[in-house]
């Protein structure tokens, strides 16, 4: 059975402090729409404390003592990502998509939660990591990026900025749903 509910599929990559919401902060937000990667979103927050680990930090070259001063307050930036996700998905659903989802859902959902009351996805998301192992039917240890774009061939890559590993993700997913449809069932 199909539904005719039209959705807008967004993808969203964080760069954090640590591997758990409220424990560690969360320090940016990247987001895209899928269908147009140049329509984006871009936020560093402020750190909710002063808790990290030193490989969260190295791999996203962010540090603390600059977000305090240079970062947006939680709050705020929650706030300007919940318009801008209301204002591109318009009459469509919005679908949260992510690269190893899990991660990134747990703390954008924690901090739409906490600092503005509700989450505009609702309690849902959809995972690249899990559809293309659906599409392949390969193992769970191969749905790493780089063994995906072994297969796709997308032209972006991903470096720990938030932004470009969204619209990176967007790529493949785009890539992966056209793979499904050349070789399985019609969306």
């Amino acid at each position: 059975m199909t539904t005719n509910r039209n959705e807008a599929f967004i993808s969203i990559d964080v760069e954090t402090a640590g591997p758990i919401p409220g424990e560690y902060s969360m320090l940016s937000i990247g987001a895209c729409l899928v269908a147009d990667p140049s329509t984006t979103f871009a936020c560093e927050l402020k750190p909710i404390n002063n808790k990290f680990v030193p490989e969260a930090l190295e791999v996203s070259g962010l540090s603390l003592d600059q977000l305090h001063k240079t970062g947006t307050a939680p709050e705020a930036a929650m706030s300007r990502f919940r318009d801008w996700i209301i204002d591109v998905a318009g009459d469509s659903v919005p679908v949260f998509v992510g690269f190893n989802t899990p991660f990134d859902w747990s703390f954008v959902n924690y901090y739409f939660h906490r600092f503005t009351g509700d989450n505009p996805f609702g309690f849902t998301a959809l995972d690249i990591k899990a559809l293309w192992m659906g599409i392949s039917g390969c193992s769970w240890a191969d749905t790493r990026s780089s063994r995906i774009a072994e297969a796709v061939h997308p032209k972006l890559h991903g470096d720990h900025d938030a932004l470009h590993d969204a619209q990176y993700q967007a790529e493949l997913f785009r890539l992966a749903l056209a793979q499904r449809r050349g070789h399985g069932p019609q969306a």
